[in-house]
């Protein structure tokens, strides 16, 4: 079975703590938390390193954040230093030294690293930074807004990550972002993802522990 990481941007921002405490009431084991910097992707969003600060305070939880952002080495530290525990980016983010930079010093502060793929980005793109990584995240839909359907087609691309993986650092996670929901978490997980984020699926369900069971068992 795979790991449930529920997204706050599905969450009712005017009232997040309780939503935190929902999800954790639900079962979940994490959080997922999208930063959106409106260059990188045609939006923003609200959380910032100082959001996820006061969530470290809030939660045991593990935070899983995601930067949607521009040149992220510029910061990493202080998402690690706030208090996140995976910090992933996209490969097509910055110039290749760049990322494996960003990728080096975030492990260096103690905070487990990932790399992210949009869907028209091939796995081999992310190939050479597999070694440094704890999380590889394969975007199923576009980044940047909630609600999107699910594209089966990027299927393929997880299990050839988790092929890759397997040959280098098989306790990798491979996590799958964008339309996850009852109908979609099966075809996720017996492609290769052991990480799933869901967001309207959990966050407006009247029974979120129901996703949580089904996938994580």
């Amino acid at each position: 079975m795979a790991i449930l990481s529920p997204s706050l941007l599905a969450a009712d921002p005017l009232n997040l703590g309780k939503e935190m405490k929902r999800a954790e009431a639900a079962g979940a084991q994490w959080l997922h938390v999208d930063v959106m910097d409106g260059c990188f992707v045609p939006n923003l969003s609200s959380f910032t390193y100082s959001t996820v600060a006061a969530m470290r305070k809030a939660t045991s939880l593990t935070l899983d954040v995601h930067l949607m952002i521009e040149k992220p080495i510029r910061y990493v530290e202080d998402f690690c230093r706030a208090g996140a525990d995976y910090l992933t980016i996209h490969v097509e983010a910055d110039s290749r030294e760049n990322i494996r930079a960003a990728l080096e010093k975030i492990r260096g502060l103690g905070v487990r690293p990932g790399i992210v793929l949009k869907p028209g980005t091939p796995a081999e793109a992310a190939e050479e930074f597999l070694p440094l990584v704890d999380m590889v995240l394969v975007m199923t839909v576009e980044p940047g807004f909630g609600g999107q359907k699910f594209m089966a087609s990027m299927m393929p691309k997880v299990t050839r990550l988790r092929q890759l993986l397997d040959k280098v650092n098989p306790s990798c996670h491979v996590e799958v972002d964008g339309g996850v929901d009852k109908g979609t978490c099966r075809t996720c997980m017996e492609s290769g993802a052991d990480v799933l984020v869901a967001g309207s699926a959990f966050f407006r369900s009247e029974d979120p522990e129901a996703l949580r069971i089904l996938i994580e068992g």
